[in-house]
């Protein structure tokens, strides 16, 4: 494992980012699990393996996507419906039938992206749901539902509206009662800001910091990065969750253990497991999850075609290869101090080319 350690070395020299945690597992065997720089430059906080991360954009397949899955499990919601017989409000409009599985894929119409937070922030907390509601149901489509593949955030933010709607629970509480808990997962959380509680329980975490954020003008630790979750209170269902490099892998332990029909804790099914992460035929993403593209991926050229992953702006990922049970999990802090740092992209296919030819070198795993 020496050639993983020296890449990740040289990427602290080379500033790629200020600090990292590297895991890697394999059939839930943890085969590499280190950390290494600083968690905040300016106070000279060293990282840790148990350092709580922003994980930005993996919300969407670690909070979000989940509990839609749990609400088909039972019976609640199908991925089929459509959200003019969900949520009132968009009877009658352009998006009423735009399917769960069109926002789960991305192929929505809807935009990938609006300052939300610039006009939110301008009112009381307790009206911004509402505005943020019919700013969302007010959108014009850029395309036909499943016409065009294009990321969005919003369509996460409508994802998080329809859980809560049909569970009627708060996303966080959702995810934290139905997958987290039953899992024993504590560092998989949302940073409640209203409340600066989560579950009930004050955090008393140790946080790697984000960016020296130009519109609140602030270093952030422990606060949401992302602007429009931000103004939501820190629970979005694009950005908001934050966790640790070892809660995240038994999560995806526990997924990748469900859609092979061995997990022994059937909190999540099989079924619905094999549903959302095996990509349909012509699809370029699974639900809910990213997936290698055919080139210039940043899960590099060893993952199997039969791999699900996702990226955070703030610095994190995950890649899962289906097939050999391989998770590889880097979460760094490379918007720390400031998000002009891009030399993370050029990184991480890097990295987990060396990562995969050092287990096939092994005989752990064949490429």
């Amino acid at each position: 494992m020496e050639k993983i350690n020296s890449a990740m070395i040289d990427a602290i020299s080379d500033n790629v980012f200020p600090g990292a945690v590297l895991l890697v597992s394999v059939k839930n065997k943890v085969l590499f699990f280190d950390s290494y720089g600083l968690a905040n430059r300016f106070s000279g906080k060293k990282m840790s393996r148990d350092i709580v991360f922003d994980l930005a954009s993996l919300t969407k397949p670690l909070a979000t996507t989940l509990a839609v899955m749990k609400l088909v499990q039972k019976g609640k919601l199908g991925i089929e419906d459509k959200l003019a017989s969900i949520l009132p409000l968009f009877r009658n409009t352009d998006k009423e039938g735009i399917s769960i599985i069109n926002l789960l894929s991305h192929n929505s119409g809807i935009p990938d992206y609006r300052p939300y937070y610039l006009s939110l922030s301008g009112l009381p907390q307790n009206k911004r749901e509402n505005a943020l509601r019919d700013l969302l149901v007010k959108e014009p489509l850029l395309s036909m539902p499943g016409e065009n593949v294009l990321y969005s955030d919003l369509g996460f933010m409508i994802l998080r509206w329809v859980v809560e709607t049909v569970s009627e629970s708060r996303l966080d509480r959702f995810v934290y009662d139905n997958i987290y808990k039953p899992l024993g997962l504590e560092k998989l959380f949302f940073v409640d800001l209203a409340h600066e509680a989560n579950n009930g329980k004050e955090r008393n975490e140790s946080f790697a910091a984000t960016e020296i954020c130009p519109w609140r003008n602030i270093l952030l630790e422990g606060v949401v990065h992302d602007e429009n979750s931000f103004v939501m209170g820190g629970i979005e269902g694009h950005a908001g969750l934050f966790g640790t490099a070892g809660d995240a892998n038994l999560l995806l332990s526990e997924i990748l253990f469900s859609l092979h029909g061995i997990s022994k804790k059937a909190v999540i099914d099989g079924k619905q497991a094999n549903c959302f992460l095996r990509r349909r035929e012509g699809a370029v993403r699974a639900l809910g999850f990213d997936a290698p593209s055919l080139t210039g991926s940043s899960s590099g050229i060893h993952f199997s075609r039969n791999s699900v992953g996702h990226l955070g702006f703030t610095g994190t990922s995950f890649w899962m290869d289906l097939d050999n049970f391989v998770i590889i999990i880097l979460f760094t802090n490379r918007v720390h101090p400031s998000r002009e740092n891009v030399k993370i992209k050029e990184f991480r296919p890097v990295l987990h080319d060396i990562i995969m030819e050092t287990l096939a070198g092994k005989g752990i795993i064949k490429i």
